[in-house]
């Protein structure tokens, strides 16, 4: 898929996101990769064989203090070349990219991997 499409894509899911929610995303941003970098790939503990389809970095709302301010944004990524690798079809990456947004959305408000998965995101 053309680059500018996939990221379209992502357009689409972060304006699908409930209104309260987009009106919350404070100092984050969304972005496309081709695939995340070897530091990326460190921080996140993987290994050689696995996949990273999207990546929080950044603090947490929950975790921001008082002192919170003047830093640069926090940053949600999503990597195409991965979301592409477990989609056979253009609608299964339009449901992955959802996913994925989503995903690393609910990681900029704090909720972490185990109840992501209970909710099967």
């Amino acid at each position: 898929m053309e680059r500018r499409r996939f990221e379209g894509l992502v357009v689409r899911a972060v304006r699908g996101l409930p209104e309260d929610i987009r009106a919350a995303l404070a100092n984050v941003d969304i972005v496309v990769a081709a695939r995340p970098s070897p530091v990326q790939r460190r921080q996140a503990g993987l290994g050689d064989d696995e996949l990273l389809l999207g990546l929080y970095e950044g603090v947490p709302q929950t975790e921001r203090g008082t002192g919170y301010g003047m830093v640069l944004p926090d940053k949600i990524t999503v990597f195409q070349e991965a979301v592409e690798a477990v989609c056979r079809d253009e609608a299964e990456i339009v449901e992955e990219v959802r996913r994925v947004v989503l995903h690393e959305v609910a990681h900029h408000f704090g909720i972490g991997d185990a109840r992501l998965e209970e909710l099967g995101l």
